[in-house]
Formats: C-alpha cells, structure tokens, sequence
C-alpha cells in the first residue's frame, strides 16, 4: 500500500466527518427536490413538516460537518508534519555534512521542505476527499435502495465509472510527476544559485543571463503542470458525463416508474440523486494529481533521507580534551571515502602533538578535505585507527569527539543577525566581553569600534556587508569563542588576496594560544608560517 494511507488516526476520522458533510448536501439537494414536487400539489402543510424539518437539518448539518472535519484534518495533519519534519532533520543530522557536503543546498531543501510537504498533505489532499467521497456514495446508494433497487444500481454504476475515471487519472499523474518535480527542483536550485550570488551576479552585469536562466526553469516547470492539468481536466471531464449519463439514465428510470403510477416527488428525488452525487466525485481527479506528487516526493525524499551513515556505531565514552588541554590525535594507516566504490584518502599515518600546528598540502584530490573531515568525526575511517590521546574514536561517543574540534571553512557563513549573534553561535552562553576579546584577537578590533551599533550591528542579507577578510575574520573569532582545543581549518585563506591572506593567517596564528592547530592549504606561504607540513599524494 502507498505511504499515502498510512496516516495519523485523526484524519480517517476526519475523512468519514467530510463524507457526512457530503453526504448532508446531497441529501439537502434531493430533499429539497422531493419537497417542491410535493408542495406543488399543495397538501395540508402538516404533510411537509418533516420535510422541511429535514431540509432545515441537512443545511445546517452540511457547513458544521464540512468545519469539523477541515479543523480536526489540518490538526491532524500539521501535528504530523511537525513530527516528520524533526524527524526528517533527526535523519539529516547524522547525514552532515559527509553525505549532504555534494549535494546542493536547494536539493537538500527541496526534500527537507517541498517534498515532505507534499508526502504529509496528501493526509488532506487524498485520504481525506477519497474515504469521503466513498462513504457519501455509499450512503447514497444506501438510501436510494430504500426507494429503487434500479435506481440504486445506478448509483453504484456511477460511483464505480467516477472510480475508473479516478485511477486513469492517477495513471496519467504519474507519468508526467517525474518531469513535474524535476522542473519544480529545478526552478528551486536556480533560483537559490541566483540569490545567494545576487551581488557577484550584479558585479559582472550577469544580472540579465540569471534572468533569463529563470524564465526557462519556470517555463518548463510551467510546462510540466500543463501536461499535468490537461490529465486532470480531461477526468473532471470524464466525471461530469459519468454523472450526467447517471442522470440521464436515472430520468428515464423515474419516468416509467411515474407512468406505473410511482410517487412523482420521490421520482424527483430519484433524478436529482446523481446530480447532487456529482459533489462527492468531483474532488477525485485532484486527489489523484495529489497522490501521485506524494508518492514521487517520496521517492526523492527516501533517497535523500536513506542514505548510509558516514558514521557507524560510536561508544559512550568521553573523548579526551575536555578540561581545555588539546589531545594528542594519532592517525595509523587511515583510509576513508565518500562512496562504497573507492578511497578518498590514504592509507595515512601520521601523529599531531597537543598544541602544535600542522598544515595539510597535496595535490587537488589527493584527500585533504577527506583528512580533515576523519579528525572532525564527520568522517570514520574505512580503515586503520583514528586515535586521540590512544582512545579509539570509535569507543568515544560522537557528540564528545565534535565538541573538540572547531572547524572552520573557506566561507564561514555570516547569518542574517547581529555581530553577537553570529559569534555566540559557537558559544550561546559566551558574554558581550567575551565575544568582544574574541574578535579583538581575530583582529576585528578596529573593525568593531567602527560599526555604528558595535555588537548590535545586523550582518548578512538584507543588512552590513563583510569583505571576504572580514569573512574569514569573523569565522575565525567563532572558533576561538568556541573554546576549543583543536582548531580543523579548511583553506581559510582560500579566496582572499596575498596581503589579505597574509594577515588573516598571521591573526590566526597568534590567536591560536596553544590550541592544536590542523589546516589544508594550496598556498606555500601558510607552509611558512606554520610549524610542520604533512604532505598528501
């Protein structure tokens, strides 16, 4: 069975509420029918009473049950969305950043956000209108039985045809949901490429190319939902003459039974039957394009979501390091990959005494990067021994071995808040004195007594700009707020100009204090600056 049935208990619940509620209105049409037949021969107005009693309840009971079953699905279904999204982020925790590191940011949101969405609202947008739909023509059937057996089979007819017509639909839906969700991650990935990179875009008078870059991506997601709606069109379709032969054919019914002298009113009743029933089967096509999207949203988020751990299990023991005093980190004939297919790095042997500096060199794809993320446990050997202070890492638990190191990368993230803020995220707890001593020994001094807010000052999108060194700068005072013994740098001078990077690794340099630091560098003017090389490939 499709992951779309197996929902929280609220929403079938909810899914017979909306059945009733369908069902109230068909019944308020064909009542409402059966009285105005009546009421034309003009009988003694008692005769009516309860028919219009009924008709009164019926136009009540359809709004009550349509909100009660609107509230109590969307209560339901919100409820487990926020269950799967945190367990969907519980799942991608353990995946960063060795299995998500190569996929873009927009995929990864993508599955996070649109695709979970669309797995957990097909709760209302399918189960819901589909039971509902199928308890309405069931206790239509029903109640058309106690009038007319022919009558009530040609009830079921059209309930079955609206059915066939459901499951075509659904079929169709799925062969064009592939297209539709692939140019729907497509618009999503092109259109974060366009805004992260809005500035340089602009810089080099791109801005026109993005443009237009957009444009396709949207016309060809515009396209897929075009051939998508034309399959749901043509049910909608296919279901309003499935009703309307219903009618025709319960017409001609009612008429013989008039001429055999059967109550005109209720042949009346009969008539308008499959034309009020259409309100239960209309919703069928939607559902269906529903269902199939839930269903390829589950596909591309199963093989997000599914994918090996970088990580196998981890003891509970306290990895060394904790009273501040960096471990001594020991790497024994240490292989480790990305993929099943091949080594990323490796076999490496090499050990990193506590407090000193070691720079990682080698050619592009010689494993530095693959290095650094073994030392920042993001990473488990596929062989040999990863060792601090002679502790196994495996016997160590993973949050005790992450809460060693501070790894900082070519591009720290600058967040849309404040100075303060973008720095206590290594350290909440850290005070406003702390956060400004760690960026007067990143060399941000200067910089901070010239901001108009000082540490109030909001960065990021939207508000301040950094420069690439203040970038680096700024990273760089997170990782030592953080407190850390060992310092994972990853070509933190990367995109900086000789000057620049020049400063940059001196400051690091002399902010370090006695840290373990480890950094992977192309540039020979780091060799220089620190104490020992350790060369891949």
């Amino acid at each position: 069975m499709s992951s779309v049935w197996r929902t929280p208990p609220g929403i079938r619940g909810s899914a017979i509420i909306g059945g009733l509620a369908t069902a109230s209105g068909i019944a308020l049409t064909t009542t409402s029918g059966w009285l105005i037949v009546a009421a034309s021969h003009r009988p003694q107005i008692l005769t009516l009473m309860a028919a219009i009693v009924a008709v009164r309840a019926f136009g009540m009971a359809r709004p009550v049950f349509r909100y009660w079953e609107r509230v109590r699905s969307h209560d339901a279904a919100l409820g487990d969305l926020a269950e799967q999204r945190v367990a969907a982020y519980d799942a991608l925790v353990p995946l960063t950043p060795a299995r998500l590191g190569r996929r873009s940011r927009s995929e990864v949101l993508g599955g996070a956000v649109d695709d979970l969405e669309d797995r957990v609202y097909a709760e209302i947008r399918v189960v819901v209108p589909v039971l509902g739909s199928l308890v309405a023509g069931l206790l239509t059937v029903l109640a058309t039985a106690l009038f007319s057996y022919v009558g009530a089979v040609i009830v079921a007819a059209v309930l079955v045809a609206c059915g066939l017509v459901a499951w075509l639909v659904l079929a169709s839906e799925r062969a064009a949901q592939r297209d539709w969700l692939d140019a729907r991650a497509e618009v999503t990935r092109v259109a974060g490429l366009v805004t992260a990179n809005a500035l340089e875009l602009q810089a080099i008078g791109a801005t026109s190319a993005s443009g237009v870059w957009i444009q396709d991506a949207q016309a060809r997601l515009a396209a897929a939902n075009a051939r998508r709606a034309r399959g749901r069109a043509l049910g909608m379709a296919l279901t309003g003459i499935a009703c309307g032969a219903g009618t025709v054919a319960m017409a001609v019914h009612a008429h013989g039974l008039v001429a055999g002298g059967f109550n005109d009113a209720i042949a009346a009743l009969l008539v308008l039957t499959p034309v009020a029933a259409a309100d239960a089967f209309t919703p069928l096509p939607d559902a269906m394009g529903a269902w199939a999207r839930a269903d390829g949203s589950r596909v591309r988020l199963d093989r997000l979501l599914a994918q090996d751990a970088p990580l196998g299990v981890h003891g509970s023991v306290e990895a060394p390091g904790d009273s501040g005093i960096p471990p001594r980190l020991a790497l024994d004939e240490v292989t480790a990959r990305w993929t099943a297919d091949r080594d990323a790095v490796g076999p490496v042997t090499a050990a990193i005494e506590p407090g000193e500096s070691v720079v990682i060199t080698g050619p592009n794809g010689a494993g530095k990067s693959t290095l650094l993320a073994v030392l920042a446990t993001h990473l488990d050997p596929a062989s040999g021994s990863y060792r601090l202070d002679g502790l196994d890492s495996r016997s160590a638990s993973v949050e005790s071995l992450r809460a060693r190191v501070a790894v900082l990368d070519d591009e720290p993230h600058v967040f849309a808040s404040t100075v303060r803020e973008n720095l206590r995220l290594a350290r909440p707890s850290a005070t406003d004195d702390e956060v400004t001593a760690a960026l007067e020994r990143a060399g941000l001094g200067g910089w901070l007594r010239g901001l108009p807010e000082g540490l109030d000052t909001m960065l990021g999108t939207g508000h301040r700009g950094v420069s690439g060194g203040e970038r680096a700068r700024l990273g760089l005072a997170r990782a030592i707020l953080s407190g850390r013994p060992v310092m994972l740098l990853d070509e933190p001078a990367a995109h900086l100009d000789h000057a620049t990077a020049t400063e940059v690794l001196d400051d690091l340099l002399a902010a370090r204090e006695g840290r373990t630091l480890v950094m992977v560098s192309h540039r020979e003017d780091a060799v220089a600056g620190l104490g020992r090389e350790l060369r891949l490939g």
